[in-house]
């Protein structure tokens, strides 16, 4: 029996979104773990992953007034980060999609700080250099003539 090939891309579309929705159920509590026994080349999606998560409640946190807890919540952003970036350096994997997606949390992370107040910007700042540089270290290993 011949299968049509939409029937084929239909089956393939939905498991993909069953995929996608599983891996977005995944807690942090459950990520963090799932971190501890990945290899180093599975980290950096996963550090990605929670630090997207992290600064979407950071996000949150600052518009509900929560300045502390959103400042917490930005470091362990930037942490993530850097971890993922260090995996990825040292796997010599997915150093593409780490530069692309910490630059997607650097560029979140800028466009929250004009909404701060001005003595909690410069704390916002310092991430995003750190962020910056953590991006300038991947580049450079991707294009050194090693």
């Amino acid at each position: 029996m011949k299968v049509p090939a939409q029937g084929l891309v239909a089956v393939a579309l939905v498991l993909a979104s069953v995929t996608t929705a599983w891996a977005r159920d995944e807690s942090l509590d459950d990520l963090k773990a799932k971190l501890k026994s990945a290899t180093v080349a599975d980290q950096p999606k996963i550090c990605l992953t929670i630090a997207k998560r992290q600064l979407e409640a950071a996000d949150k946190a600052f518009s509900a007034g929560k300045f502390s807890e959103g400042k917490t919540l930005v470091e362990e952003v930037v942490s993530y980060a850097q971890q993922a970036g260090d995996a990825s350096l040292k796997s010599r994997k997915h150093m593409k999609d780490t530069e692309i997606e910490v630059r997607k949390l650097s560029k979140r992370l800028r466009d929250i700080t004009p909404t701060l107040d001005i003595e909690d910007r410069p704390q916002m700042q310092q991430a995003v250099e750190r962020l910056e540089h953590i991006r300038t270290e991947l580049l450079m290993s991707m294009f050194s003539k090693n």
